[in-house]
C-alpha cells in the first residue's frame, strides 16, 4: 500500500468513450491524464482462460527464464497472508499463473531485503515493493491486464486512486490505531506469530510506523481535531465501499462482462487484498466492517476469490511437512534461512537477558587486582562488618 498508481494499466486517449460509469466525480479526468511508467502493455500470457491459473485455464503457461521466490507474511484470519500488500502480490500471481516459490515467514528479518513482501529474482536481485513486484511480473509476460481496453485501463487507475485516498487511511486506523482493535486483535496476532524475542519489540515498531504513515496522510489536521477527522474519513470509506459495490453489481469480477469467460484483472487483486482482511478479521470494534458485511455482493466477491484461487489455504501456518514448489507456482513453509535466524534469535535473547541482568543489578562487575598501595578491594561482607563496628 505504498503508491496510489497501479503500474502497467493502459491509459485511453482523450475523448475515448467510457464503457462503464466513472468511479467518482473528477476521477475519470485524472485517470485520462495519467501515464503508466511501465510503457505499453505487454501482450503476454493471458491471466485466466488461456494458460493462466484459474477456473477457465489449466495453468500450464510457459516457464520463466529465471526462477523467482516470494517472501510474504504468513497466513491468518482465514487468509493466505494477513498483510494487504503481500496478499495483493499473492493474488496477482495466482491470477496470472506466475511460477513463484512462496515462503510464508513470520518476521521481516527472514526476507532477503528485511521487508515484506519481497521477490527474489536472478536478473534484478530482490524487489521489495508491491508495485515494483507487479511491474516485474508484467515484464515477464505475466500480465493480468493484457487485453483490457483503454477505458478499462483508465477505470483501473481511477479506482486504485480512490481506494488509496479514501479507504487505505481508514484501514490503517482500524487495525493499527484504534486502541481496542490493536490491543485485542492486531498486536495479539503478531505477538503470537513472530518468534521470540522479536515479538517483544517488532509489533511496537510496526505500530509506530503505521502511526507516522497515517499522520503523513492526514497532515496537520490529524492533531487539531482527531475525532472530527475520524468521522469524516469513516464516512468517505463507507461511500467508497458502496461505490465499489455498485460498480461490481452482479458480476463475478470488476471487468467480468468484458470476456467470454469471466476472469479477474489487476484491479480485482488490489480490491480483494484491501477488502478481505477487513472482512475476515475478528475485530472487537468493527464500524467499517459492519458496513462491508452489509454489502452482500462484495462479501460474495471475496469469498469467491478465496475458494477459486486459494482453496487449500486455510489461512493458518501449516503444521505438516513443507510443500514442494511446483512448476505453476508452488508454495512452501520452509524457511531458507532457518539456521541463521535461529542463531540470531539466540544471540538477541542472550543480549537481552544480560542487559536486563546488568540494569536490574542482578549481575555486577568488580574490578580485580590491587590498587596503587597494594590494598585488596573490600568485599561486600567486609564492608558490612566495618559498618557494624
Amino acid at each position: 500500500m505504498s503508491s496510489s498508481r497501479w503500474d502497467g494499466a493502459r491509459v485511453p486517449a482523450p475523448g475515448t468513450r467510457q464503457a462503464h460509469p466513472s468511479p467518482a466525480p473528477g476521477l475519470r479526468s485524472a485517470a485520462l491524464g495519467a501515464r503508466s511508467d511501465s510503457g505499453p502493455v505487454l501482450r503476454g500470457r493471458p491471466a485466466v482462460g488461456a494458460g493462466g491459473a484459474g477456473p477457465c485455464g489449466s495453468g500450464s503457461g510457459g516457464k520463466m527464464a529465471a526462477p523467482m521466490e516470494l517472501f510474504c507474511w504468513a497466513g491468518g484470519w482465514g487468509l493466505p497472508s494477513v498483510d494487504p500488500d503481500c496478499l495483493a502480490v499473492l493474488t496477482y500471481a495466482r491470477f496470472t499463473g506466475a511460477p513463484l516459490k512462496v515462503h510464508r515467514v513470520t518476521s521481516p528479518w527472514r526476507s532477503p531485503s528485511g521487508r515484506l513482501p519481497a521477490l527474489k529474482t536472478q536478473d534484478e536481485g530482490t524487489i521489495s515493493k508491491m508495485q515494483q513486484i507487479i511491474t516485474h511480473l508484467r515484464k515477464q509476460k505475466y500480465n493480468a491486464d493484457y487485453d483490457l481496453s483503454a477505458t478499462q485501463g483508465a477505470d483501473t487507475l481511477a479506482f486504485v486512486s480512490l481506494l488509496e485516498e479514501k479507504l487505505l487511511p481508514v484501514l490503517i486506523h482500524t487495525f493499527w490505531v484504534d486502541t481496542k482493535n490493536y490491543v485485542e486483535h492486531t498486536r495479539k496476532w503478531y505477538t503470537e506469530t513472530i518468534p521470540f524475542p522479536l515479538n517483544f519489540f517488532l509489533p511496537n515498531c510496526m505500530h509506530k510506523q503505521h502511526l507516522e504513515r497515517l499522520q503523513l496522510m492526514w497532515g496537520d489536521s490529524y492533531m487539531e481535531d482527531e475525532e472530527k477527522l475520524e468521522k469524516e474519513l469513516y464516512r468517505d470509506a463507507r461511500e467508497c465501499l458502496t461505490l465499489l459495490s455498485q460498480r461490481l453489481g452482479s458480476q463475478k469480477f470488476f471487468f467480468g462482462d468484458s470476456f467470454l469467460c469471466p476472469r479477474p484483472a489487476s484491479l480485482d487483486a488490489f480490491v480483494f487484498s484491501r477488502l478481505a482482511p477487513l472482512l475476515k478479521a475478528k475485530l472487537p470494534n468493527g464500524k467499517l466492517q459492519q458496513h462491508l458485511k452489509s454489502l452482500q455482493n462484495l462479501c460474495n466477491y471475496c469469498t469467491s476469490i478465496l475458494s477459486l484461487y486459494f482453496p487449500w489455504d486455510g489461512g493458518e501456518p501449516l503444521a505438516s511437512a513443507p510443500r514442494a514448489a511446483g512448476a505453476d507456482g508452488g508454495e512452501t513453509e520452509e524457511d531458507p534461512h532457518k539456521r541463521r535466524n535461529q542463531l540470531l534469535s539466540v544471540l538477541v535473547g542472550l543480549v537481552a537477558m544480560l542487559g536486563y541482568a546488568f540494569l536490574s543489578g542482578i549481575v555486577s562487575i568488580q574490578r580485580g587486582g590491587t590498587g596503587l598501595a597494594g590494598r585488596q578491594p573490600i568485599t561486600l561482607e567486609e564492608e558490612e562488618e566495618e559498618e557494624e563496628e
